[in-house]
Parts: structure tokens; sequence; C-alpha cells
């Protein structure tokens, strides 16, 4: 147990802590469990890429195997980009973004902190306006030459601090609460697009 235990702490620490659950998994955390365990192998991590699967295969001493397409394929990092004048101010793409590098407020416009994103894309299905989309961020770099060590404990960093947020605010959410925003949510976008039919009239 303990031996699983430490053979996960040294894949986590290993992965680029983009927390894109590309792999099929909740977070780098539990994809590395996953490993640990033999129940996955260490072909998964697309922001890793190749050289990604390298480091893996070192650390679990499995046999190095191309990245799985069920996952996608390797390519440049993104950043993720808000259109802030289609923006609507629904706040549901702060919930989504494992490294709180979005801000903004409800009902008010949001932005993306580029040194922040991972490029992880969570952002995009969850918006009601489609107002998000990606940039390129690394050129024509991929896997670990698009993301540095540092970059990733910062990431890491940042959701553990997210993670912990979101937490807490699900114990003091209670059924009513959660009733309540989800309506607001509902009452912001209806506006918004109220606002946007009235502008287009009036041109």
């Amino acid at each position: 147990m303990a031996e699983a235990a430490a053979l996960a702490d040294a894949l986590l620490d290993a992965l680029p802590q983009t927390q894109c659950t590309r792999c099929g998994y909740a977070d780098c955390r539990a994809y590395a469990e996953a490993m640990a365990a033999g129940d996955a192998d260490v072909n998964r991590c697309l922001p890793g890429g190749a050289e990604g699967v390298e480091r893996l295969a070192r650390i679990a001493a499995m046999p190095v195997v191309a990245l799985d397409p069920e996952c996608g394929v390797e390519a440049p990092r993104t950043l993720a980009v808000i259109d802030e004048a289609a923006c609507i101010g629904c706040a549901l793409c702060l919930k989504a973004c494992p490294a709180d590098a979005i801000v903004g407020a409800a009902k008010r416009m949001h932005t993306v902190i580029d040194d922040l994103c991972t490029g992880c894309e969570l952002c995009l299905p969850v918006c009601p306006v489609d107002c998000i989309s990606l940039a390129a961020a690394s050129g024509a770099n991929t896997g670990w030459n698009a993301w540095s060590e540092a970059q990733a404990q910062v990431a890491r960093r940042r959701y553990d601090a997210h993670s912990q947020r979101i937490g807490v605010e699900s114990i003091l959410a209670t059924p009513a609460s959660a009733n309540d925003a989800a309506a607001a949510r509902r009452e912001a976008v209806v506006a918004a697009l109220a606002r946007a039919r009235n502008a287009r009239s009036a041109h």
C-alpha cells in the first residue's frame, strides 16, 4: 500500500498538472493513482506528450508506448480567450477553471489571466454563449517543450487551492442556495440574450 502511494506521488510529480481530464480521469492525481495501481497505461497524458510518456514509463518501470489516440493528438499548447463583449457574466467558467485563471464576477465581464491558463479547455463546454475561443500559446512546441516545470508547479498549487475552495463552497451550499444560483444563472443568460437582441434591432 505504501509502495503504491509512493509510486503514485512520483508519477503525479511527473505530470504537467493541467488537470485537463483528457486522460479519462478526474484530475492528474487520479490518473497517477490509476497508473500506480496498474489500472492505466502511461500513454494517456496529452499535455505531457511523447516526452511525458517516457518520463512516466521510467518511473513506473513500464515500456514506452505511443500516446493513446483516444486521448487526442499531441499539439501545441493553447490559451483560452474570452470575447469580453459577448460575455454575459454567468460565472460558470470561473468554477470550471482548475487553475482559477479566469477572473470576474457574476453578471460582470470575465477575462483570462494568460500566464495562469493551462490550456485545459474545460471552460469551453460550460459557456452558454460560446464566447470562449482558443489561441496559440507555444508556437510549434508541444508536450514538455510547450510547458515548463515551473508552470506545472504553479498550476498544481492553484489547482489545490481551487479544489479546497470548491469543496468549501459545496459544503456551505444548501439545496435552496444551489437552486437560487442556478436560477440566477438562467436569469443572467436570458437578460444578456435580450440585451443582444435589443442591440441588434437598434441597428
